[in-house]
Formats: C-alpha cells, sequence, structure tokens
C-alpha cells in the first residue's frame, strides 16, 4: 500500500543556511489526525512552520490543535464537494496564505478489501471522492493562495500522498488503487500545468507504514515490518524541501538574468 512520485524556504523573507527551510512556512495537511497525517503535522510544527490541517471528527481534530499550540484545526471532509471552499477560506484565512499543501487524506474504498465484482458502486465512489475528486477540488480551491506565494519568489509545492498500488495492480485493492492511480496522473499533469506559476505538484509513496488505515486493509502483517509514519513524514517533507529550494533557486537565476 505505497505510491510513485516525486519536492520549502520561508515565503516573506530570505532564510540563512541555519534555519529550517520550513520555518515560517504556512502549510496545510489534510487527514492531519492519524497516521502519516499526523506525524507530518507534528513534524512541520516542531520544524518551526504554521501549519493547519483538517479531518473529520471534532475530537480528533481538537486534541492535536490542543498538543500543538499555534497549530489551524478545521473540522471537515474534503470528500464532501459543499465543505472545500469552507476548508480552503479557513485555512489560508487562518494561517495568513499558504505555500504548501499536502493531500494526505485517504479512503480504502471497501472494507474488508474486495474484488472488484464484488466493489459496490458506492464503495468505489468514495474512494475516488477522497482520493482523487477531494484533492483535485481542494488544489484548485487553494491554487489563487499558492500562486500569490510563489509570486513572491520562493515557489509553492502541493504534494498528493500517492501508493506503489497507483502503478501496481494488487487484487483486491482496485478502488484504491484506481484512485490513486488517477490521483498520481493528475498530480503529474498538473505539475506541468503549473510549474511556469512557480508552483510544483508532487506525487509521493511514503511506502508501507503502521498506521490505522494499513491495518484496516492488512489487519494480519507483522507491524514490525512496516514503515514508523514519522520516517515516513520527514522523507515526504524531504521531497517538499528539496522542490522549494529549486524553485528558489530558479527564481534567483532568472531574477539575475534580466
Amino acid at each position: 500500500m505505497s505510491a510513485a512520485g516525486s519536492q520549502l524556504q520561508s515565503p516573506n523573507h530570505v532564510q540563512s543556511l541555519d534555519v529550517d527551510p520550513l520555518a515560517g512556512r504556512r502549510i496545510f495537511v489534510t487527514g492531519g489526525t492519524s497516521g502519516l497525517g499526523r506525524a507530518l503535522v507534528r513534524a512541520v510544527h516542531a520544524r518551526g512552520a504554521r501549519v493547519g490541517f483538517v479531518a473529520r471528527t471534532a475530537a480528533a481534530v481538537e486534541s492535536v490543535a490542543r498538543a500543538l499550540p499555534g497549530s489551524v484545526g478545521i473540522v471537515g471532509d474534503v470528500a464532501e464537494k459543499t465543505a472545500i471552499h469552507r476548508i480552503a477560506l479557513q485555512a489560508t484565512g487562518r494561517l495568513g496564505g499558504l505555500d504548501v499543501l499536502i493531500n494526505n487524506a485517504s479512503s480504502l474504498g471497501p472494507v474488508p478489501l474486495a474484488p472488484l465484482a464484488d466493489t459496490e458502486c458506492e464503495a468505489l465512489e468514495q474512494a475516488l471522492a477522497t482520493n482523487l475528486v477531494g484533492p483535485f477540488r481542494l488544489t484548485r480551491a487553494l491554487l489563487g493562495a499558492l500562486a500569490a506565494s510563489a509570486r513572491e519568489g520562493t515557489g509553492a509545492v502541493v504534494l498528493n500522498v500517492s501508493s506503489d498500488a497507483a502503478v501496481q495492480p494488487y487484487p483486491g485493492w482496485g478502488a484504491y488503487g484506481a484512485s490513486k492511480a488517477g490521483l498520481r496522473h493528475l498530480s503529474e499533469i498538473w505539475d506541468q500545468e503549473l510549474r511556469e506559476l512557480g508552483i510544483r505538484v508532487l506525487s509521493v509513496d511514503p511506502g508501507d507504514m503502521d498506521t490505522p488505515l494499513h491495518a484496516l486493509a492488512a489487519p494480519e502483517a507483522d507491524r514490525g515490518t512496516l514503515k514508523d509514519p514519522a520516517v515516513a513524514a520527514e522523507e515526504v517533507l524531504g521531497a517538499i524541501v528539496s522542490a522549494l529550494a529549486a524553485l528558489g533557486a530558479s527564481h534567483l537565476s532568472g531574477a539575475k538574468g534580466t
């Protein structure tokens, strides 16, 4: 249940080499109260970023926000069309803009996993709504804020959490795999379309992790063989830092050439 794919500095000032490149960045994470999402929220908060997150359960949102002073917790479901603009407005309003969006929230589709012939249409629709259409809608709603950040010269990044199921067909993972394959391809197209604006769109496979989602999909798995979400979170953030560094260097190079 891993992915395919592929990359930060502060928006308002040039940072010195001894400052974490995520410090001061405005970062928003979907599915931020469990598994990889919670690990990402904790990691960027610890590194001095201004972090916001969204999840469906109010109690979980309140718990994470309370544990991370200054973080912005929003209750909402990215799979619901009517929730997207409210989430986007709250995120940008409370963070003061946006530099990085991490589309992490995921749905397996049918649980327990099932062959496609035994998958109800509603289960497929749920996987697509959460894993593909939701990230598309939220990214689109936040493009203005991301473009505004990119115009400041340090770039902006959208990172979509994918899976090896996006490229490898696993029996029983049809709904999840199809939705992640769509997200991976969407990411690659959007990356090409938005680069001229200074926005990178990445699709990253964090690997098989010891998370509630993985336990739900494969309860028989040996947890000792699975990656710690905190380790995966640092790897994901490394891809974002690399992308932003390249964008910043490109901007400086362009400025010197004018």
